[in-house]
């Protein structure tokens, strides 16, 4: 059995290829410089010299605001490097395991959002994650497609690691309390996929399609501030105090791409299905050092 993984660089490409060194597998890992996925050609070549037997994509074009300008870009990288990635896996037998997002929806639903609610993502990354998502259902019946919210990790950009760089220098910090959803660590997010992986290669049968993976309890990004800084306080990060936190809207804080002010998945599909449990934000967060390298 061997697996490809895509986007080795990102914050989950580097847990999954710490959890799949760490148990074993066999095993690809390509950054982007080594695999442009939105080259087809590529893709193929490496689909065919690889010999996958899963290919999970952990590859995106994740910056947000970036994307209302650079549209070409995020769109190649997030609905045609997907597509790509499918085809060549589809054609190989191979099985495809996607990451998508939260964005794919409008944020303005009641309660939490499940896998069947409609699509209607606001703006150029959530319309070209969700673009991405339907290249993979449309290119691969063998197929994964795992959407996530508000990720951390130790390695790339988080919110997580950007609190604590700006509170190490600020007496207050302005954090929007709006806006609610569920922090999801990257290593859990690994360890998803994986416990999928597992399944599937045991020969246990899968039911292809989308699932919801994020972490709980949810929460606004206000309280998530608030206890990233508990953490840092009781690690005794700084040689100062924590920074006084205050609770602003999206209106205080405009960005050229909108935000979902509901970003809050259920997960109960993923559980059945497989016995995943939600991210456990909370506990990941006590190693509150690891994030300030």
């Amino acid at each position: 059995m061997k697996i490809l993984v895509t986007g080795a660089n990102g914050q989950v490409g580097h847990c999954l290829q710490q959890q799949l060194h760490k148990n074993g597998w066999d095993f690809v890992a390509l950054t982007r410089a080594e695999l442009d996925i939105s080259n087809a050609p590529a893709v193929d070549a490496a689909i065919a010299h690889i010999q996958p037997d899963v290919i999970i994509n952990a590859a995106a074009y994740t910056a947000v605001d970036k994307a209302e300008q650079e549209q070409e870009l995020a769109y190649a990288i997030n609905r045609d490097g997907p597509a790509n990635l499918a085809r060549a896996a589809k054609n190989s037998g191979a099985a495809i395991l996607h990451i998508s997002t939260d964005y794919v929806f409008a944020g303005d639903a009641a309660d939490t959002y499940s896998e069947d609610d409609a699509t209607s993502p606001q703006g150029v990354y959530g319309k070209s994650k969700l673009e991405g998502e339907q290249a993979v259902a449309a290119a691969n019946d063998k197929h994964i497609i795992l959407r996530t919210a508000w990720v951390f990790g130790e390695h790339g950009n988080n919110f997580v690691k950007t609190m604590i760089r700006l509170g190490s220098s600020r007496d207050t910090l302005g954090i929007v309390a709006d806006q609610e959803g569920g922090p999801t660590y990257a290593g859990d997010i690994a360890g998803a996929l994986l416990s999928i992986v597992k399944h599937y290669v045991a020969g246990n049968p899968t039911s292809w399609g989308i699932y919801h993976y994020s972490g709980a309890p949810h929460i606004s990004w206000f309280g998530f501030a608030q206890q990233i800084f508990t953490e840092v306080a009781q690690a005794e990060l700084y040689n100062k105090a924590v920074p006084q936190l205050n609770a602003i809207t999206t209106a205080d804080y405009p960005t050229p791409a909108k935000r979902p002010a509901n970003s809050k998945l259920n997960c109960d599909k993923i559980a059945q299905a497989f016995g995943i449990s939600p991210s456990d934000w909370q506990s990941a967060l006590k190693n509150i050092g690891a994030y300030s390298a």
